[in-house]
C-alpha cells in the first residue's frame, strides 16, 4: 500500500457534522490500492460500552485516489476514531500521530471530533434541495409594459449587442409566471434588478431602488408575492464587489479626489482617479474603469451593503442572494453578510459566484452554495466527446469529494448562464447530446438551474449572443424539447432519491463513452443508462432480479439471470427504477 497517498484530517470535508446526531468521516487512499477501510469509533470516556467498527464505503474515485466514507452516530455526540486500512495480509492504522502498523490502546493517538455543537452545524435551506431554478435576465425575458422602455429600445428579438435594449421588465415576468409554473419551475434567479446604466445591470448606481426600466420596488414586491403564492422562491443578484462609476460616492471621489469623505470606500491607488494607459488608478472589476471596486473592509461600506442585503430580504421578502464575483470580496465581509441575512431569514439561500474549488466559502460561516461551473465544464466536455466514461466518472467523483454532503445536496448546478455560450450551441446544436446533459443535470446531486430559453431551443455564442430575447411565439419554439424538460423536472420533483439519494457510478470504461450510474435513498433505486456515442449500443450490468420500471414509458423491465441488458439508440438514454423492499433495507 502506498502510505504517502493516505490522508485524513479531523476537520473540513474530512470529518464534519452532517446533522445534530451524525458525523461524516472520509479517508483518501491511492486508487485501487487497498481492499477495505474500517473506521474504529467510540467515546473516549467510555470506550468499552460505546465502541463499534464501521466498514467504510468507497464513495468516489478520481484518477489518483479512492475516497472512503462512513456516517457515524455517536451516543454522546462526541467521537474518537481511527482507521484500519487493509490490503491482503497487510494492515495499517491511520492515527492522529501518523500511520502505524500497530494500533495503540484506544483512545490513545486517535482522531477526535470533540462534540457536535448545534450552533456550529452547517445548515443549508431544505427548500433548496427541492428547488428547480430558472435564471432570468429581465431585460431579455419579456416586455410587459412598453411605457417603461428606455430611449432607443429595439424591436423584440433583434440581435443582442453589448449596449442595446429590448425593453424586458418585471411586468413581463409577472405575465409569464404561469408558463414557468407549467414547466415545473419553483425558484427564480434574477440577474441584477437595481438602477444601472447598462442592459446587464452589473454596474449599480442605486442599490435600494429597482431600475425604472424594469418597474419599481412595489412591482418587484408584487412579483415576489405572486411567486410565493404559486410556490416559487425568488433569489436576487447582489453585486457587492464593485459598483458603477455613476454611484454617488464614487462621483464624489472623482470630483474631490483625496479630499472626498468617500475616498476610503474604494481602493484608490493614486489621485486623481483616472485611466492611464488602459489601467485605472483605482481597483476595479477586471480593468473596467466604469466598475470601481468597493473596499468592503471599510466600516461604512460594510454597513451600507449589509443594510441593502437585509432590506430586500425583510421588506420585499426575497428568498436568497446570488453573490457576484464573490471570490474577490473579503471573507470577513461574507461572514457578517451571512449573519445579517440569516437573522433576517434563517431559510435564505446564499449562492456565491466562484468558478473553482470553493471549500473556503462552504464551511458553514459564509455561503450555502456556489455556482458549480466545474460541474458544467466537466459535463459539457464529456457529452461533447472530450473524454471517455472512466475519466468522466473520475472527475465527477472528485467534484463530489470537494465539499461536505450538505453542500453537495444544494450546490447550484448549471449547464449555461448569461456568462457562457448557450447549451445547445456548445453541444453543436445536437439535441440528443443536450438531452443527455440535461438528464445528468436532473439526476445528479445538487440544485439544478435552467438558463431562460434553453428549454425551447435558444442558441447563442459568447456574450452578448447568449443574451438573446426569449422567444414567446410557440410556432418558433422547440415544443418537443420543452416537453422533455418538463418531463425531467417532474421526474426529479416526484422522487426524493433524485434529490437526496446516494450517487454512484456503476459502469464507466476506458475508451468507452457510455456510462451507467445510480441514485438511491433506501426506498427507491434509480439507474441511468447513457450511450454517449453515435452508434447504437447495448449496455449490460448486474442488477437485482426484481421488477424494474422504465421511468419514461412505465413499462416493466426484468433482468435476465441477474444481468440487465439495455438497448440504446445513438446518444440515447434510459432511466429505470425499482422500489426497495423492506428486507433489503434491513440487510
Amino acid at each position: 500500500m502506498l502510505l504517502e497517498a493516505m490522508y485524513h484530517v479531523p476537520r473540513d470535508k474530512w470529518a464534519y457534522a452532517y446533522d445534530a446526531r451524525t458525523i461524516h468521516l472520509r479517508v483518501r487512499t491511492k486508487r485501487d490500492d487497498v481492499d477495505y477501510v474500517v473506521a474504529l469509533t467510540g467515546d473516549k470516556y467510555d470506550w468499552q460500552n460505546t465502541s463499534y467498527d464501521i466498514i467504510m464505503e468507497k464513495a468516489a474515485s478520481d484518477d489518483k485516489f479512492d475516497y472512503w466514507e462512513a456516517a457515524v452516530r455517536p451516543k454522546y455526540k462526541r467521537l474518537s476514531y481511527t482507521f484500519r486500512v487493509s490490503k491482503g495480509m497487510e494492515t495499517v492504522y491511520l492515527l492522529d500521530n501518523g500511520i502505524r502498523s500497530e494500533c495503540p490502546p484506544p483512545p490513545n493517538h486517535y482522531y477526535e471530533f470533540p462534540y457536535i455543537h448545534g450552533i456550529d452545524l452547517f445548515r443549508v435551506p431544505n427548500w433548496a434541495k427541492e428547488a428547480v431554478f430558472y435564471q432570468i435576465m429581465t431585460e431579455r425575458f419579456a416586455n410587459g409594459d412598453s411605457s417603461l422602455n428606455p430611449e432607443g429600445t429595439e424591436p423584440w428579438g433583434g440581435v443582442p449587442k453589448l449596449d442595446n435594449f429590448f425593453g424586458g421588465d418585471l411586468q413581463g415576468v409577472l405575465d409569464h409566471l404561469e408558463d414557468l409554473q407549467d414547466l415545473g419551475i419553483n425558484a427564480i434567479y434574477f440577474t441584477p434588478l437595481f438602477v444601472s446604466p447598462s442592459n446587464h445591470k452589473y454596474d449599480i448606481v442605486d442599490y435600494k431602488r429597482v431600475d425604472p426600466h424594469f418597474g419599481d420596488n412595489e412591482l418587484l414586491k408584487k412579483v415576489v408575492e405572486e411567486c410565493h403564492r404559486r410556490g416559487i422562491r425568488v433569489m436576487l443578484d447582489a453585486v457587492f464587489n464593485h459598483c458603477s462609476d455613476q454611484f454617488p460616492p464614487f462621483q464624489d471621489v472623482l470630483e474631490k479626489g483625496e479630499y472626498s469623505v468617500y475616498r476610503d470606500w474604494f481602493h484608490m491607488n493614486s489621485y486623481p482617479a483616472a485611466i492611464v494607459d488602459g489601467i485605472p488608478t483605482y481597483d476595479t472589476f477586471g480593468f473596467y474603469g466604469n466598475m470601481p471596486k468597493f473596499n468592503t473592509a471599510n466600516h461604512e461600506v460594510k454597513s451600507y451593503l449589509l443594510e441593502v442585503a437585509e432590506y430586500w430580504i425583510k421588506e420585499i421578502k426575497v428568498d436568497g442572494w446570488r453573490l457576484d464575483v464573490a471570490n474577490e470580496v473579503d471573507h470577513h465581509f461574507w461572514r457578517d453578510f451571512r449573519k445579517v441575512v440569516k437573522a433576517a431569514n434563517p431559510d435564505a439561500y446564499i449562492v456565491g459566484e466562484v468558478w473553482s474549488d470553493s471549500l473556503t466559502w462552504l464551511l458553514g460561516d459564509q455561503f450555502d452554495s456556489v455556482m458549480n461551473y466545474p460541474f458544467s465544464g466537466t459535463v459539457l466536455e464529456f457529452f461533447n466527446g472530450g473524454m471517455d466514461g472512466i475519466t468522466f466518472g473520475q472527475r465527477i467523483g472528485g467534484l463530489l469529494m470537494r465539499y461536505p454532503q450538505q453542500t453537495n445536496e444544494v450546490v447550484f448546478n448549471l449547464l449555461g448562464s448569461h456568462d457562457t455560450p448557450r447549451l445547445l450551441t456548445v453541444l453543436g446544436e445536437d439535441k440528443r447530446k443536450l438531452k443527455l446533459a440535461v438528464v445528468f443535470l436532473f439526476t445528479f446531486m445538487g440544485t439544478p438551474c435552467i438558463y431562460y430559453g434553453d428549454e425551447i431551443g435558444l442558441t447563442g455564442h459568447e456574450d452578448p449572443d447568449c443574451r438573446k430575447c426569449m422567444e414567446w411565439d410557440e410556432a418558433k419554439q422547440d415544443r418537443e424539447l420543452y416537453d422533455f424538460y418538463r418531463m425531467m423536472i417532474a421526474l426529479r420533483k416526484e422522487h426524493g432519491a433524485l434529490r437526496e439519494g446516494r450517487f454512484r457510478i456503476l459502469q464507466a470504461g476506458q475508451n468507452d463513452p457510455c456510462i451507467v450510474y445510480e441514485r438511491t435513498d433506501g426506498q427507491i433505486h434509480f439507474t441511468v443508462w447513457m450511450n454517449n456515442s453515435p452508434q447504437p449500443r447495448t449496455l449490460s450490468h448486474p442488477m437485482e432480479t426484481s421488477d424494474w420500471v422504465d421511468a419514461q414509458t412505465g413499462e416493466a423491465v426484468v433482468p435476465e439471470q441477474g444481468l440487465m441488458h439495455v438497448v440504446l439508440e445513438p446518444y440515447g438514454y434510459r432511466i429505470l427504477y425499482r422500489h426497495i423492499v423492506e428486507a433489503e433495507v434491513n440487510l
